[in-house]
């Protein structure tokens, strides 16, 4: 499977097409059809209860699609063998609401965790790893802590580590800002660009806060409950300034946060 730098000029990143996702039956989301480039910074937006969770869990095989496929980097996910699927799973990362992390674990430890899962490399490689991608996102220092010794901001910058432990060529992010504060939600942010910026990774992430929304996403996708779709698709400062539909502009200029 392809390292991230080496398949940068793939056409695209992720590609859903009629993709219909629920529960027990039960349609939450249908017919979705969206890409996501190489390098993008792609964001799936809208109110509670729209289905922005559901989609995720749907594109990273937790559940599996009602209908359509899902694509990373040109290669079907759900219908793949186990080993094909195991080998995509490698491509990726994710980071959980909450940062996920094991509470019995250091941040060490918890970073480790993909390494020991997915290659063959020995104790002092894997520990050097993750030591390095703790320093990647400013945890240097902070190896041998547990998640109950640390802030809440820290916690997702663990897991964010933990996320990237493989060198993924595509990062999920599930609410990362959720439960934080505005500054240490705008570092995050930062972080999340210095990324991208220094890996070329593609990032495709679940949020409704529009600091976050206007400060870093290229693109956006927006869904709507009643809906159960994409009402919504483009850099969300056109969408902005140029959408007529009213659940659009009331969702982007939700307390007149629009940044200037």
């Amino acid at each position: 499977m392809p390292e991230a730098a080496a398949i940068t000029g793939s056409p695209l990143a992720i590609e859903a097409a009629g993709l219909s996702c629920g529960y027990d039956g039960n349609l939450v989301l249908k017919n979705l059809t969206f890409s996501v480039r190489p390098g993008e910074i792609f964001f799936i937006i809208g109110g509670s209860g729209c289905g922005k969770s559901t989609l995720l869990r749907n594109l990273i095989g937790i559940q599996t699609p009602m209908a359509g496929t899902v694509k990373f980097f040109g290669q079907t996910f759900s219908d793949n063998d186990p080993v094909a699927r195991r080998a995509l799973l490698k491509t990726f990362g994710v980071l959980y609401q909450g940062g996920a992390l094991w509470s019995s674990l250091t941040l060490r430890q918890n970073v480790s965790l993909p390494l020991e899962e997915y290659t063959a490399l020995s104790r002092r490689e894997i520990e050097e790893i993750a030591a390095l991608k703790l320093s990647q996102v400013g945890l240097t220092g902070f190896e041998d802590y547990y998640p109950a010794e640390i802030s809440g901001g820290m916690k997702k910058r663990a897991g964010l580590a933990r996320a990237l432990a493989l060198d993924p060529a595509i990062v999920f992010l599930d609410e990362p800002s959720a439960g934080l504060d505005p500054i240490t939600s705008r570092r995050l942010d930062e972080l999340v660009l210095q990324i991208r910026e220094m890996f070329g990774t593609t990032i495709a992430v679940v949020s409704h806060e529009l600091a976050s929304i206007f400060s870093i996403a290229d693109r956006v996708i927006m869904l709507d409950r009643g809906e159960k779709g994409i009402i919504a698709e483009g850099p969300p400062r056109d969408l902005a300034a140029q959408s007529r539909d009213p659940r659009v502009t009331e969702f982007l200029h939700r307390g007149d946060l629009l940044p200037q």
